[in-house]
């Protein structure tokens, strides 16, 4: 019974974090991209906090080594993740399969970020050809025109892919610091500080809530944001990293874009191409490769439980 549970509440959460990107893009209509992205950890960070006071002895960070932590966590994994990401699903070209796939790439990404933070974390020959898979299948989602390399979606595909790289970033600086914090009060104070830092860039960028038009679609887009993918989707995910591990959970990324792509077609009418697809195939090998003694070895350890 637990397992069929796990297995519910794994795809329950793919198909939450999956739709979170046709969201993004149907809020997109209504607000300036970091505005809005900034606006939805407001909500967030609130929700997160009140969770972890309740789960936690001690809600807020102590000392120099947390707090840094913290700033990690505000910078890359919310900051710098969401205002690339959100920037670059303006474009029409970005539907949400593409970033949902492209986002996808963090986790093959990761390894190259460890082996300059994480010496322990080599990368072998084989491991090399699984990030160069990874990554070729970045370049089949780009799809980008040498005589016209702003065209076809390009600079924002692009973005997505810094998003992916700051997350990337972010994972391992998080686990370089390991000082020991909970995750629910990092990620809380990390969501409400992320937030601060892009209503600053959004300030710098002229965006202003006087664009925000204030609708039912609107409100709708942002609460999913905000409440269901960011505060229930965490809740959800801490859950199963402590029933599933860190490798499992991770295989969360290469299941939702399959609800990406279902809930861009059935609420945008976003079509699927198979430049799409390719891409999608060649990350999940190259995940595949990058990750094949941690899944061996999960595979094992489950086989003997």
């Amino acid at each position: 019974m637990s397992r069929y549970r796990n297995l519910s509440l794994f795809l329950l959460l793919a198909a939450v974090w999956g739709s979170a990107f046709m969201a993004i893009n149907a809020g997109l209509a209504y607000f300036p991209p970091v505005l809005f992205a900034a606006i939805r950890y407001d909500v967030a960070g609130v929700v997160m906090l009140g969770y972890a006071a309740y789960v936690v002895d001690d809600p807020v960070p102590r000392g120099r080594g947390e707090w840094k932590l913290v700033a990690v966590g505000a910078v890359l994994l919310i900051a710098a993740y969401h205002a690339f990401l959100f920037v670059g699903q303006t474009d029409p070209e970005v539907t949400s399969a593409v970033a949902s796939v492209t986002v996808g790439l963090s986790p093959v990404l990761t390894t190259v970020f460890a082996r300059a933070f994480l010496p322990s974390e080599r990368l072998t020959a084989l491991g090399v050809v699984g990030l160069l898979i990874g990554l070729a299948g970045a370049g089949v989602l780009a799809a980008p025109d040498p005589s016209n390399l702003a065209a076809g979606g390009t600079v924002a595909k692009f973005l997505v892919f810094l998003a992916a790289a700051s997350f990337a970033l972010g994972s391992v600086l998080t686990r370089a610091l390991d000082v020991g914090m909970e995750i629910e009060t990092m990620e809380a104070w990390s969501m409400l500080f992320g937030a601060v830092i892009m209503h600053v860039v959004a300030f710098g960028l002229g965006e202003s809530t006087a664009e925000v038009a204030w609708t039912t679609e609107a409100l709708l887009a942002l609460g999913y944001l905000a409440v269901v993918a960011s505060g229930f989707g965490y809740l959800v995910y801490f859950h199963l990293l402590d029933r599933l591990g860190p490798i499992e959970i991770n295989l969360v990324s290469y299941v939702a874009p399959v609800f990406a792509a279902l809930s861009g077609w059935l609420v945008l009418n976003e079509g699927l191409t198979p430049n799409t697809v390719v891409g999608f195939l060649l990350v999940c090998c190259g995940f595949a490769l990058v990750k094949r003694t941690a899944i061996r070895d999960e595979l094992r350890r489950r086989v003997a439980a």
